[in-house]
């Protein structure tokens, strides 16, 4: 088994939830352990893996590069990954029930069974395993980002409030599967594309509703331009209610373009742009993950 573990992905600063997990592995498998940052050659460990299990032991950051590399080497569909969340928000182990607990976690690795999931693809080759937010939510990941190691995932809630007091709006086109949701002449505070229903640790979410198994992405426009009507839609992510108000439109779709001003954007967490045209398609039942054995996501946002 190989884990590969990010230091720098959360709070585990003494690696004290790690050192628990891979006891738990240590105790029924043979494990190798590779700890991961920026400099890391990714692909040169996953070539060199040979036929041991992957398990990645981090947040939703690690997962996605994890994966990226997987897909482009062509492995995706064939490795079973396991995950260990010891990241600051873990919000795909909170989609998809994994416990929080790090023993309990690597028992899943151990005991889980498979589950297939959807991956979001972007026409430049990137993908996002739970979400990916144009505009404002490229701005609060930014925001939050600088509070992060200090607040953990409180930053998130705080990064919306200010990023909604920040940021006026963008000019952009917004087409689902050919509909038309926007056009150039209104401003959007957010696109949202989402894949789980988890966002900022457990703190909030892009729809409630998604399931990340599906085929189909939540997508979220929202209008809410209005110096009160953005901080209004940022607090309204906390508990879902933001997609009730009329200034937000829901739909779901294989297919998302947003293209016209110049605009940021983020997966997954990872800051990516400003471009002026993005595509994302939703790749039905692409890769695999263990999840506990006949359990129900649950929430686990404590």
């Amino acid at each position: 088994m190989l884990v590969i573990a990010n230091p720098g992905a959360g709070p585990d600063s003494d690696g004290e939830n790690l050192r628990v997990a891979l006891d738990v592995l240590r105790a029924n498998t043979d494990v190798k352990l590779l700890m991961v940052d920026e400099h890391t050659d990714l692909e040169r460990a996953l070539e060199r893996r040979g036929r041991r299990r992957v398990v990645v032991a981090g947040g939703d950051g690690t997962v996605h590069q994890v994966v990226r590399v997987l897909r482009l080497r062509g492995e995706l569909g064939d490795t079973l990954l396991g995950l260990v969340p010891v990241g600051t928000g873990n919000d795909l182990a909170r989609t998809l029930g994994i416990p929080l607990d790090p023993a309990r976690a690597a028992r899943c690795v151990l005991h889980g069974t498979e589950r297939r999931l959807d991956l979001l693809v972007d026409d430049a080759g990137g993908v996002a395993v739970n979400t990916v937010h144009v505009g404002l939510g490229a701005a609060v990941a930014r925001t939050a980002a600088a509070f992060k190691q200090r607040l953990g995932r409180h930053a998130f809630p705080l990064g919306a409030v200010l990023g909604g007091l920040l940021h006026p709006g963008w000019h952009l086109r917004v087409e689902a599967d050919g509909q038309v949701l926007n056009d150039y002449d209104r401003r959007v505070l957010l696109v949202g594309l989402a894949n789980g229903s988890s966002l900022g640790g457990g703190l909030g979410t892009l729809s409630a509703a998604a399931e990340p198994d599906d085929g189909l992405a939540d997508v979220i426009v929202s209008r809410a331009t209005g110096p009160l009507a953005r901080i209004g839609f940022g607090l309204g992510m906390r508990e879902g209610s933001h997609v009730g108000r009329e200034d937000v439109q829901v739909t779901r779709a294989r297919v998302v373009r947003v293209y016209g001003q110049e605009f940021p954007y983020d997966a997954d967490g990872e800051l990516l742009g400003p471009v002026r045209a993005r595509t994302w398609t939703v790749e039905h039942s692409v890769w695999r993950v263990l999840v506990p054995a006949e359990e129900k996501p649950t929430d686990q946002s404590d």
